[in-house]
């Protein structure tokens, strides 16, 4: 069969869905398990030269981002007879005759959930058109079965027509991953780390106040490094940090490369993983494949992700994220040992291969 996927996040994306959307490409690439796989995309670039690509890019100008979602990549589709369509990123696909299997991924419902978290267009465009989506979607795949949960929950018409295939991380997050860091980023004094876009339902001004509650009451100093770049809706994040007790032991390097994520995750005490929601919570599997322990939310999908090797709390608890900060800071090296040992173990019940597999596999079915 031939199996187009709407590969846009390649080329407009550098978080969750562009990794996501990375993977499952990289795999197919490797591997198209007997299928034709066409890319629609942005931009053209050298990647990927085993499966075709169809480039349409995006101009700036009013009207036009529309014009390519509800004609340009319909027509491109239908042109290249495309039996299957996959959107990663959950808005379509649109305008494809009924011959077509439309497939959309689902990764979260927080434009629906937890709509105060999002800026008024995401929820806007999510209520306009998502039933409309997954009415016509012949496929719908979830990353949890928290998700699907959610998803069967405002969209009872999904029962029956949804699949949780949980994902996975990149194979640059390995335990003998090595990569030099730049002196910013290398730390003499022990610290526990953040990581994700940095907008309200992380959770990090709860964090922020663990931290300080920690350094209050703990012989050990530990800095608090937050890492990733500006999201939305960030005034009272900012403004904790700006005002924090520990201000001066707080680290915002901003954005980093996916090259350095594993060796900054593994010379830390630990990842601290707050949100009060996830589809599921890629950070926390990236920490445990480097051998990286860590604390996070028993909220969601994160109990389906971080198994019996994460540290949970309850994320609107903020003495419980004390007493688990206080607790990974005093482990000795024996005890980490354990915890690391087994922080690997979960990591490696997942794998890019596993879900391409499963994916590929439902769509044909």
């Amino acid at each position: 069969m031939k199996i187009a996927i709407i590969a846009d996040p390649l080329d407009n994306q550098n978080a969750g869905v562009h990794i996501y959307t990375k993977a499952v490409v990289e795999e197919l690439a490797r591997d198209n398990r007997g299928h034709e796989i066409l890319l629609i995309r942005q931009k053209k670039d050298g990647n990927w030269p085993e499966l075709e690509q169809i480039v349409i890019p995006s101009y700036r100008f009013p009207g036009f981002a529309s014009l390519r979602l509800f004609v340009l990549v319909p027509f491109m589709l239908r042109k290249a007879k495309a039996d299957i369509v996959l959107e990663p990123a959950h808005f379509g696909p649109f305008n494809l005759p009924k011959s077509v299997i439309r497939a959309t991924f689902i990764h979260d419902l927080t434009p629906i959930k937890f709509p105060k978290y999002h800026r008024w267009h995401s929820q806007f465009l999510q209520k306009l058109f998502l039933g409309r989506i997954l009415k016509k979607s012949k496929k719908i795949i979830t990353n949890s079965r928290n998700t699907s949960r959610d998803l069967e929950f405002y969209y009872p018409i999904t029962i029956g027509k949804n699949k949780p295939i949980p994902l996975a991380v990149d194979s640059i997050f390995k335990p003998d991953h090595n990569s030099i860091l730049p002196k910013a980023l290398l730390f003499e004094t022990p610290y526990f780390i953040n990581l994700g876009t940095i907008e309200p339902r992380k959770n990090i001004v709860r964090l922020l106040a663990a931290y300080e509650k920690f350094r209050d009451v703990s012989d050990k100093k530990c800095l608090l490094v937050i890492v990733g770049g500006e999201g939305w809706k960030t005034g009272e994040i900012m403004s904790s940090i700006k005002s924090h007790k520990y201000h001066s032991d707080i680290i915002r390097p901003g954005f980093i490369p996916t090259d350095m994520l594993p060796q900054l995750m593994k010379n830390s005490v630990c990842l601290i993983y707050p949100s009060l929601y996830e589809g599921f919570g890629l950070p926390i599997l990236e920490a445990f494949s480097v051998g990286c322990p860590v604390i996070c939310s028993k909220s969601s999908s994160m109990p389906e992700v971080g198994g019996e090797a994460a540290f949970y709390f309850d994320p609107n608890q903020t003495e419980e994220l004390v007493d688990r900060m206080l607790e990974m800071a005093n482990f000795d090296k024996k005890s980490r040992d354990i915890i690391v040992q087994k922080s690997l173990h979960q990591a490696s019940q997942f794998s890019w291969k596993k879900h391409v597999d499963d994916l590929i596999k439902y769509l044909v079915s």
